[in-house]
């Protein structure tokens, strides 16, 4: 069994921000592979099906993203599912907008949903796509550095011209959970990274 996480915050007001680039992610799997994730489990929303013959769980944590560990954790434990078979989708200030990214496995790199995530699993080993979404600018072109100003940033919705990056970008990262899931991490890594 495969277990597919997407990160993002619970509630219509957060649907379109940055933060829930996961979520909307594990929505257009759901979609294009017919997988309802409408099962309440493990302070989850999730559903099992399959994609390229091979069974999977596609979960939208409940719990907020900073919280995301209990979450991720109790559906490990509860399907069985070894670290290596965990893939994580979260949004990347470090990318360029749209620009995708996968890795195997390493630190936070200052995402608090995956440090709550390595905290809560003892591990670091599991498989990560990162969907960038850039880092916020001041008008004077410098990047907003303070923790405040990034909290708003992440928490604000895409622009129009931006949203139609990011779901160029969520189809991207449809192909990529496939190829992760039958050619293997670093076969994926190679061609999309």
């Amino acid at each position: 069994m495969k277990l597919i996480v997407g990160l993002g915050n619970p509630g219509k007001i957060y649907a379109r921000n940055r933060h829930n680039i996961g979520f909307r992610s594990i929505d257009y799997l759901a979609k294009l592979y017919t997988i309802g994730t409408s099962r309440r489990q493990c302070h989850a929303q999730a559903g099992t099906g399959k994609i390229a013959d091979i069974k999977i769980v596609l979960a939208k944590p409940a719990t907020f993203v900073n919280q995301s560990g209990a979450a991720v954790s109790c559906l490990v434990h509860s399907h069985n599912v070894v670290l290596s078979d965990l893939i994580v989708i979260h949004d990347d200030l470090d990318l360029p907008l749209g620009k995708i990214r996968l890795r195997s496995g390493g630190s936070a790199g200052g995402h608090k949903g995956i440090k709550s995530i390595i905290s809560t699993l003892g591990s670091k080993d599991f498989c990560r796509i990162k969907v960038g979404i850039g880092r916020p600018m001041k008008e004077d072109g410098t990047e907003v550095t303070d923790e405040d100003g990034i909290v708003d940033y992440v928490l604000s919705d895409f622009t129009p011209r931006e949203d139609y990056i990011i779901k160029a970008a969520i189809a991207q990262v449809a192909q990529a959970v496939q190829s992760i899931l039958t050619e293997g991490i670093t076969a994926a890594m190679n061609k999309f990274n």
